[in-house]
């Protein structure tokens, strides 16, 4: 790096390559994804870019999100992927790969003449407009185009890593030219034009242009950094103030690890500021039991999780951005105290998030890490979905190494308990913690040193360990508090060894705003039970506040079966990070006798309608959010999004509307239900069409105050016959609004 770090770290994580991971769980996800990552050809990942440059291309480009609107974000993350796991494994396929991949992107970005590369159709076109002020967003697009920065960052960032951990010259000439494009291309743009732009989900722009400033040393890089800040929601998280109910949660998270690195850069204490205040809001109001946040991609209310298990909770990208923040966070970070709360959600977001969210024997990954009540992990495939969350997918089980170990002048940290060897070089010391965890309740360390060596090791006991011990060769030593550090200062030697027992208690946790609603713990592991697959009824857990272990019995490694205190019928817990396939529940209802007694014909009943709607239902569109509303081709005029009583809306003004498409049954009846809340009123008049013909005509006028309402529309056959989707337009009258809408589906008739 030219430009040295300003601030005081507190320590540091070794960098990829310093730790290896040893056999066990986290090495079998490794393995899975290193032979995935070998599958993937690197020519159909370069196609988009080829076509755009007017090159021929070389072979099909891959399906899913790589043949649509965010092209080429898929390359930048397997760039990345592909150099933190060569840095793993040693694997020459990798490098000869990226190697290839990164020859290929010189051509193609001389042949388009300007410096731009990209994937994407009209991107051309897109920037062109910027570049002379035109600026157009409805919040999800940016001149009509889907998240285009987003996915220039994850190229930037790819080229980057493979310079940083590959040592390849060429890809960091490629990231500077990429980044002048980039210069020019805002060049004229007024401050108020930014700040249009940047309402466009527009990655860690901020973060790959510090992280070029400080590789070159050229300000010109910093000074772009800067200008990707975006106001409307880091100023007020600099400030404290929580604005992010309603925000696209993995829009906002990106810009905060660029804060840090910008921090980390030039001492700015408003970065810092926003950084850890954000990390901290999220994860104190917004996070789940398995360490995830967001339904439906989206914040809500500050610890009202109950009403929100329903949806697409906990996306895995917002995860992977959140370790990085973490990370960040504690090499600044001198109080133990909040030392131990990072180092807690790591553990909790690592072992029940991002090791859950892949299937170690196939390498597919999961894009919502639901924790709901009869839900599923639907996995990717291999070559046609490349969602965001398997690009971040592709890197997540790379880098399994990168927060078990920190380092200060004289103190090495164990934060993760993982299988692992980390090599100290600065002290000529390697430590080996060889260990099963979690599956035995146990760690070790061997220490081989050069020659006999004085530091600290520092160890962290959770605070679910409540009776840790700890031995050195064989001898109990030290305080080891749950929820604390223990720090063993000593001349160490080849052949010393520590032993660290983790006792594991279950422990049940649950939400902050429906204390009755569960998840339930052995030590840092989050269990879950399958569920019958066409049951409408999910398990509800009936005593009268029993400890777990008087109803949950041991069954195997981390299993255990219920008494008949589970009603239906008696389930079996095992840990998340090991349920793959059919229908689960994470969060689980507990009710004492006398309550069941009075409420469970009310709860029943309450199953029953949402099972029978979700059974008719054809398709439906999550209105106001944004991966939804692209896979379902909205488009509008006159139209805006916003949030409810925690929910998304959106509306059209002044004759306006907005388009999309749904599924249809062309072999039954189909309706469509459409979702308002009733105390709209005061000119919203509209209609509703489904392949231009108008199915209702709508007048809200404040019909149920204080709640929400469906309304269903009958659909002609005729409209349905012989096709499997529609067109369904909501369109306001001239000079009126059209919703708010709530939410749509279509369904068959009951």
């Amino acid at each position: 790096m030219k430009i040295p770090d300003t601030i005081e770290f507190v320590s540091r994580a070794f960098e990829p390559g310093e730790v290896t991971i040893l056999p066990g769980v986290f090495k079998d996800a490794e393995q899975a994804d290193l032979k995935y990552l070998l599958s993937l050809e690197p020519d159909r990942f370069l196609s988009g870019f080829r076509k755009v440059a007017g090159l021929k291309t070389k072979a099909e480009k891959y399906g899913g999100w790589e043949s649509r609107g965010v092209a080429g974000q898929s390359l930048g993350h397997g760039l990345t992927a592909c150099a933190l796991m060569h840095k793993q494994t040693g694997e020459p396929k990798l490098q000869e790969n990226v190697n290839y991949a990164i020859d290929e992107l010189a051509e193609i970005q001389q042949a388009n003449g300007d410096g731009s590369l990209m994937a994407f159709d009209d991107g051309k076109k897109i920037f062109a407009e910027i570049a002379e002020g035109d600026v157009r967003s409805q919040g999800f697009d940016l001149n009509g185009g889907w998240v285009p920065w987003y996915t220039i960052h994850k190229e930037l960032a790819g080229l980057i890593d493979v310079y940083r951990y590959m040592n390849n010259a060429k890809a960091l000439d490629i990231a500077k030219t990429k980044a002048d494009w980039a210069i020019a291309v805002t060049a004229k743009l007024t401050h108020e034009q930014w700040q249009l732009m940047l309402g466009c989900e527009h990655g860690g722009m901020n973060e790959s242009l510090a992280e070029l400033y400080a590789i070159t040393g050229d300000k010109k890089y910093l000074d772009l950094a800067r200008k990707f800040h975006h106001d409307k929601v880091l100023t007020p998280l600099a400030e404290g103030r929580d604005v992010l109910p309603g925000l696209h949660a993995n829009t906002q998270i990106p810009k905060l690890i660029g804060l840090a690195r910008l921090y980390e850069l030039d001492g700015n204490e408003a970065d810092r500021k926003a950084a850890s205040f954000f990390w901290n809001t999220v994860v104190d109001t917004q996070t789940f039991a398995n360490g995830g946040n967001s339904t439906g991609e989206h914040f809500g209310k500050p610890n009202m999780l109950g009403a929100r298990l329903a949806g697409d909770t906990a996306e895995t990208c917002n995860t992977y951005n959140m370790l990085k923040l973490a990370r960040h966070l504690y090499e600044w970070e001198a109080d133990a105290k909040q030392q131990m709360k990072l180092a807690d959600y790591t553990e909790r977001a690592t072992f029940n998030h991002i090791l859950a969210s892949q299937n170690p024997k196939t390498g597919m990954v999961i894009y919502f890490s639901r924790v709901g009540q009869g839900v599923k992990k639907d996995f990717s495939t291999p070559f046609d979905s490349f969602w965001c969350c398997v690009g971040t997918g592709m890197e997540n089980h790379a880098k399994y190494a990168d927060s078990i170990y920190f380092k200060s002048d004289n103190t090495l940290t164990v934060n993760q308990f993982i299988a692992s060897e980390v090599k100290w070089a600065e002290k000529g010391v390697t430590v080996r913690q060889e260990t099963k965890f979690p599956d035995e309740a146990k760690t070790s360390f061997a220490v081989a040193s050069q020659t006999p060596t004085r530091f600290a090791l520092r160890l962290r006991i959770p605070a679910w360990a409540k009776d840790a011990k700890v031995t050195v060769n064989g001898e109990p030593t030290g305080d080891a508090v749950a929820g604390s550090y223990v720090e063993l200062n000593r001349i160490w030697k080849t052949g010393d060894r520590v032993e660290l027992s983790l006792p594991m208690t279950l422990r049940a946790e649950p939400l902050p705003d429906v204390p009755t609603r569960q998840a339930m713990f052995i030590g840092p592991i989050l269990l879950a039970a399958n569920v019958p697959e066409k049951k409408i009824d999910h398990p509800v857990i009936i005593n009268n506040d029993q400890p777990l272990d008087t109803w949950m019995k041991p069954a195997g490694e981390l299993m255990f079966t219920t008494a008949d205190v589970v009603k239906p019928a008696p389930i079996e817990f095992k840990p998340f990070f090991r349920l793959r396939e059919g229908k689960y529940t994470v969060y689980f209802d507990r009710f004492t006798m006398n309550e069941w007694d009075a409420q469970q014909a009310v709860f029943r009943a309450e199953q029953e309608r949402v099972a029978a709607l979700e059974a008719r239902t054809v398709d439906r569109l999550d209105i106001g959010q944004m991966q939804p509303e692209r896979d379902h081709e909205l488009v509008s005029e006159k139209s805006s999004t916003g949030e409810h009583e925690g929910r998304k809306w959106r509306h059209a003004t002044d004759g306006g509307f907005f388009e999309f498409t749904l599924g249809v049954d062309p072999a039954a009846k189909n309706e469509l239900i459409v979702t308002y809340w009733g105390g709209d009123e005061n000119g919203r008049e509209f209609d509703l069409l489904v392949d231009g013909q108008t199915v209702g005509t709508e007048a809200l006028n404040a019909s149920k105050p204080g709640e929400f309402f469906d309304k269903t529309y009958a659909i002609d056959p005729a409209l349905t016959k012989g096709k499997t989707s529609v067109k369904v337009r909501v369109q306001a009258h001239p000079q009126r609004t059209a919703g708010g809408v709530f939410g749509v589906r279509i369904v068959r008739s009951g």
